[in-house]
């Protein structure tokens, strides 16, 4: 009864035996390397790990520590170093300071083993043109940080390291709750990439919101429009000093559109709008839409 079982375990087995070996050659079989790096050409790959770790031992030490390291094998078996750094004889020979990288060139070499659906936008995205690189955020050569080889301890450490406004905006009194470490930023975001604004994961503002806030998605009766067109008109996703995230006071944030008069300007002063702040949604509180018979009053 268990040979099915068994069978498959032991195909899978060598299936990844035989990956491994293949994702490891990517690197030296697809990068034209005198192209990305003109001072490579006449180099040849000297395919010995031994010389390279008599100078860079330490470095050869930490590798072997990191997922990387872990999946080609404690003894490295699985990977040479130049998979990643190119053909080194020149460099055996006379180190020279014109072999090296830059952060550009690099994520070309990622890209060749590390281009499935989560990167393919990678190229056009808003990072790779204004000078992040793959290095720019993740450390290949040492342990820093649990998850995906970050140069950081997690990806807010990361994120904030450029981001300081919306660093700044995650200390106000009500935002999401990523320093608690409740959500990431890639729980909105796809740093790698993507078609829409903002390298929104799902491409749309609301579609994102939507993924946790699914109970606001409606469809409803009667549907309040700037809701359904846009979640940041009313709020401020990294954090803001009004509740609910909102981007302004309640009472201020609804005149925006609903001008003074009639019983919004009576309202205006009294105990509606102060002292308890609330102001229009003591009586409209189904801002986001309603399937109740009160219908556009958004009452209930």
């Amino acid at each position: 009864m268990k040979k099915p079982a068994i069978i498959l375990l032991s195909a899978c087995v060598v299936g990844l035996s035989v990956a491994i070996p293949l994702l490891a050659q990517r690197g030296t079989d697809k990068v034209d390397w005198a192209k990305l790096n003109p001072a490579f050409k006449g180099a040849t790959f000297v395919k010995d790990k031994e010389a390279c770790l008599t100078c860079h031992e330490e470095s050869g030490k930490k590798y072997l520590t990191t997922t990387h390291g872990r999946l080609f094998g404690k003894s490295m078996a699985g990977a040479d170093c130049e998979t990643c750094h190119g053909p080194r004889s020149k460099h055996v020979e006379e180190p020279d300071s014109s072999l090296a990288l830059s952060v550009e060139q690099y994520s070309e070499v990622c890209m060749q083993c590390h281009q499935d659906g989560n990167r393919m936008y990678w190229q056009t995205s808003l990072h790779k043109t204004t000078g992040v690189g793959c290095v720019s955020c993740h450390t290949v050569m040492e342990n820093r940080s649990h998850t995906a080889l970050l140069a950081k301890a997690n990806q807010f450490a990361v994120c904030s390291s450029c981001h300081e406004d919306v660093k700044a905006m995650l200390s106000r009194t009500s935002h999401h709750p990523i320093q608690e470490g409740k959500v990431d930023c890639s729980s909105c975001h796809n740093m790698h990439g993507a078609p829409g604004r903002a390298m929104l994961a799902k491409g749309e503002v609301n579609e994102t919101c939507f993924g946790c806030h699914q109970e606001k998605r409606g469809p409803f009766l009667w549907e309040h429009p700037p809701a359904l067109e846009d979640c940041l008109t009313c709020h401020q996703p990294h954090g803001s000093n009004n509740r609910s995230l909102l981007v302004t006071q309640n009472a201020s944030l609804c005149v925006t559109c609903h001008q003074y008069g009639g019983h919004v300007n009576q309202f205006r002063y009294n105990r509606v709008s102060t002292p308890y702040g609330n102001g229009c949604v003591n009586c409209h509180m189904m801002v986001h839409g309603s399937n109740h018979p009160s219908g556009a009053r958004f009452t209930r």
